[in-house]
């Protein structure tokens, strides 16, 4: 089945330093276009990180320091790369999450005013996990090799939820066997900014979720402690994040003044 495009749709990917949407970078990128049409483009860059690759990443997806030595930059690349998104939609997978956080603060550093407003995004990920049976039946025959015969009896349904947690501490060695991590692994919060320091109150507010003023809106901590919008800018917050703390703050600013 063809996808039904009302714009331009680009799916893409990115190999990158690590994973810290801060302060890892992109290290390949690649994009298939697809227009309304049928017609479809393609290209993949190869990008020089300005940074060194770590070792168990380039285990991972074989792009060693060497091999991008002699490739252009980011910034080199930001406005290709631009031109070829910027009236489309974008897809991906886990793109929501990493691919486009990264991206847009790369694109951010390299002075393009990247944005979202005019883009909707695909992640094929979510789609993955919202359709394929995600019954705690399947993941008990998932992890555990057994079948709960008593689904939906609360013991039954209890200890199976007890074994299956255990499985997957087991099958996933990169979850942490403590509670409060485990907690903050599984705790999805909605958020304003891509990494998830700003959050929405159940007012539809903007508000902090970290630090001194967890919790609080944002007006009330920028009108309280004017400072404090200075120190995140000149701290090591992603630029997105920025981005979005200064549109807060000027739409503040302009509806006073109108």
């Amino acid at each position: 089945m063809e996808l039904e495009l009302s714009k331009p749709l680009c799916f893409f990917d990115l190999e990158t330093t690590g994973t810290n949407v801060a302060s890892d970078r992109i290290v390949e990128i690649s994009i298939l276009k697809l227009f309304p049409n049928g017609n479809k483009e393609s290209k993949t860059w190869l990008v020089n990180p300005e940074m060194p690759i770590p070792p168990e990443v380039i285990a991972v997806h074989g792009i060693s320091d060497e091999k991008v030595a002699n490739e252009p930059t980011f910034k080199q690349l930001s406005k290709e790369i631009y031109n070829m998104i910027k009236d489309s939609d974008l897809a991906g997978f886990n793109s929501d999450r990493f691919d486009i956080p990264l991206l847009a603060e790369e694109m951010l550093r390299a002075d393009v005013d990247f944005d979202m407003k005019n883009m909707v995004s695909v992640d094929v990920q979510t789609i993955f996990h919202k359709m394929e049976k995600r019954t705690l039946g399947a993941a008990y025959k998932f992890y555990c090799d057994k079948e709960l015969t008593d689904a939906h009896s609360a013991a039954a349904d209890t200890q199976a939820t007890y074994e299956v947690l255990k499985a997957q501490l087991e099958h996933y060695p990169e979850l942490e066997n403590n509670v409060k991590k485990l907690a903050e692994f599984t705790t999805r919060k909605q958020a304003l900014d891509f990494a998830g320091f700003i959050g929405i109150n159940s007012k539809k507010e903007p508000i902090f979720t970290f630090g001194k003023h967890k919790g609080k809106t944002v007006d009330d901590v920028l009108a309280d402690e004017p400072g404090y919008f200075g120190w995140i800018l000149n701290a090591d917050f992603p630029l997105y994040t920025k981005k979005v703390l200064t549109q807060i703050k000027l739409s503040k600013l302009n509806n006073k003044l109108s």
